[in-house]
């Protein structure tokens, strides 16, 4: 039995029914079981009055995607805002149903009005989505002049926005709230940040774009590896900025991929890891300091960092298959280099830092026996010397790299 295209996934917009295509109207016509959300449902006013069954989103919505699941071979048709796979349910479904059973039909995404009601270009701006999503990933996105459109979790979430850029000192930042976009209660509210203690209330489907304008006094982090060693909560258990850009250089992150930061410490390197690319996974795993970690994570807009507390070896059994590891502390530690190493998939890489010779023996040995590369870090910072200044040598680090064949 074929299954070809019963899942049809539709975007409508707040001008409901009127500015459907006739491929999705009759799609939606045809379909056995509708599923959407109250507001997109009651777009649909002479649908209803018939007998055919709905499913209204609930939560957790996990267990209505494997109702649908279950109502494979029967004609469905999912109502999404906009342009379902752009921060929408389309995406979420596409990841347990396969394309070639599933059409989508998007309609004009929220991103897309906003530009058109602004004259901004859209591929000059950052998108992202606080719909369920911790506001602390606004962090990563705010710098200097950027344009970031922003989907809406509910009518409290500009205010929440302008309290983050007035905390960054970007307390001058232009912010446009844009309610029902395309609809007849459209209303488009320009203002600023540092305004949001008298904001109006919002209605709860809005959106919400903003001109980041820094102060003088604005604190401005770049998503390179090497953020400021005062940008982090910690106790002395840092790897220290220049080491860790060079850290982070010889990771080379890419998008997608997983790090398992063994011995984080305070987090930095899984934390600038996931800073680098919005589609970045990383484990932090560490036995002495995850609060330092959680309250890194969110300051610095990385807030789904998982974060193990433990000892490794034994605590790394069961995680997902990482991309790359870095050994921030513990290299000596009995069969750790073993058990990350033996993790490791076929080109997945591996860097060590050490700053003993117990440990710098360890890395000669795993060296010799894998290849890879040996290299010592060693950094001076200029310091006053009396009246005078001087270069005040850190700890040399020694670091090993390797790729798994």
């Amino acid at each position: 039995m074929t299954f070809k295209h019963w899942l049809n996934i539709i975007g409508i917009g707040e001008d409901g029914l009127s500015g459907l295509s006739t491929s999705a109207r009759s799609l939606i016509d045809r379909a056995e079981i509708l599923v959407g959300g109250d507001r997109h449902l009651k777009m649909l006013p002479e649908l209803l009055e018939d007998r055919r069954s709905r499913l209204v989103w609930s939560t957790p919505i996990e267990t209505n995607i494997q109702q649908i699941m279950n109502l494979r071979g029967k004609s469905v048709c999912v109502l999404a805002s906009g342009d379902p796979l752009w921060f929408g349910i389309g995406t979420t479904l596409l990841k347990r149903i396969p394309i070639e059973e599933v059409a989508v039909i998007p309609s004009t995404s929220t991103f897309s009005l906003i530009c058109a009601r602004l004259g901004w270009s859209l591929n000059e701006v950052e998108t992202l989505s606080l719909c369920g999503r911790p506001t602390s990933l606004l962090q990563p996105y705010i710098y200097p002049n950027a344009k970031l459109l922003i989907l809406s979790a509910g009518k409290e979430t500009p205010q929440l926005v302008a309290k983050i850029l007035c905390d960054r000192h970007f307390s001058n930042s232009k912010i446009t709230i844009l309610e029902h976009l395309n609809g007849t209660k459209e209303r488009i509210i320009a203002t600023f940040a540092n305004q949001y203690q008298d904001f109006p209330e919002f209605a709860d489907l809005n959106a919400i774009a903003v001109e980041c304008i820094p102060q003088t006094e604005a604190r401005i982090l770049s998503r390179m590896g090497g953020l400021p060693d005062e940008a982090y909560l910690h106790d002395g258990q840092l790897t220290k900025r220049e080491v860790r850009a060079i850290t982070l250089s010889t990771l080379a992150p890419n998008a997608g991929e997983m790090l398992w930061d063994v011995g984080a410490g305070c987090g930095s390197i899984g934390i600038e890891w996931m800073r680098s690319h919005p589609r970045c996974q990383a484990i932090a795993i560490e036995k002495l300091r995850t609060h330092f970690i959680a309250e890194n994570a969110i300051a610095l807009g990385t807030p789904h960092l998982k974060i193990i507390e433990g000892k490794a070896p034994e605590i790394l059994q069961g995680l997902p298959i990482p991309d790359a590891i870095f050994i921030g502390g513990g290299a000596t530690v009995p069969d750790l280099l073993e058990t990350c190493w033996a993790s490791l998939p076929s080109q997945g890489r591996i860097v060590a830092n050490v700053v003993t010779l117990e440990g710098e023996q360890k890395l000669f040995q795993w060296q010799q026996q894998y290849g890879g590369t040996l290299t010592q870090i060693s950094i001076g910072r200029a310091e006053a010397i009396g009246t005078f200044r001087g270069w005040k040598p850190m700890r040399p680090v020694t670091q090993w790299k390797a790729i798994k064949p």
